[in-house]
C-alpha cells in the first residue's frame, strides 16, 4: 500500500499573519487584560465611594429636644441632639447642635449652628442679639439672616413643631457652600 493513500489526509496550507499568535502577543494581550481587571478592582469602590452620597437619602426624623416650659420667651439657647443621618460608627461626630430660640408661646425657631459661607459654628451673643462665626467674621441677626462678613445665605433653619408638649425638631443635611 501506497503510504499516501492510506493515511488521506488534506495537504498543509501556512497559516496567515492573523492567525498566528506569537509569544509577544499572547503576553501583550494577557497583561492588557490583567490590567483591566486590576483596574476594575480598584477603580469600582473609588467610585461607589464618590457616588453613594448622592443616592443615599438621609433620614428626616423628629427629634425631641425638651418640655415646652423648658425653654423661656424670647431667650436663644444651643440644644444639642443625635444626628439620625451618619453612619453607625461616627461616634461622638454624630452629635450635632442647634441654636433654639422660643418666639412666644407657641412658637420656636431652630437654626443651625454652622455658618452657611464654609461651616464653621455660629456662637450666640445674647447682649448683642447676633450671631457670630469666629473664623470669618460672618455675622447674622438674631432672625438668622446676613448682617455681614462673607456668608452667602441666612442661617439654615429646621423645621419645628410641638407635639405632646415637647418641642420638636426635624433633622436635615445642613447645607453649606463654598463660594466667598
Amino acid at each position: 500500500m501506497n503510504e499516501n493513500t492510506s493515511n488521506h489526509q488534506p495537504p498543509c496550507r501556512p497559516l496567515t499573519p492573523e492567525e498566528i499568535v506569537t509569544r509577544r502577543r499572547f503576553f501583550e494581550c494577557l497583561s492588557i487584560g490583567m490590567s483591566a481587571i486590576c483596574a476594575l478592582i480598584i477603580g469600582l469602590p473609588i467610585v461607589g465611594f464618590i457616588l453613594a452620597p448622592l443616592f443615599r437619602k438621609s433620614p428626616g426624623q423628629w427629634i425631641s429636644l425638651g418640655k415646652v416650659d423648658d425653654f423661656k420667651i424670647g431667650q436663644t439657647v444651643n440644644v444639642t441632639f443625635a444626628d439620625p443621618s451618619p453612619l453607625p460608627w461616627a461616634g461622638i461626630t454624630a452629635k450635632t447642635a442647634a441654636w433654639l430660640r422660643r418666639e412666644n408661646e407657641e412658637t420656636f425657631i431652630a437654626f443651625s449652628v454652622n455658618c452657611t459661607h464654609l461651616g464653621c459654628p455660629v456662637r450666640w451673643l445674647a447682649d448683642a442679639e447676633l450671631f457670630m462665626c469666629p473664623c470669618h467674621g460672618g455675622v447674622y441677626y438674631k432672625d438668622g439672616s446676613v448682617a455681614a462678613g462673607p456668608p452667602p445665605h441666612p442661617l439654615t433653619r429646621y423645621e419645628m413643631r410641638i407635639e405632646n408638649g415637647e418641642v420638636k425638631l426635624k433633622s436635615a443635611p445642613i447645607p453649606i457652600t463654598t463660594t466667598v
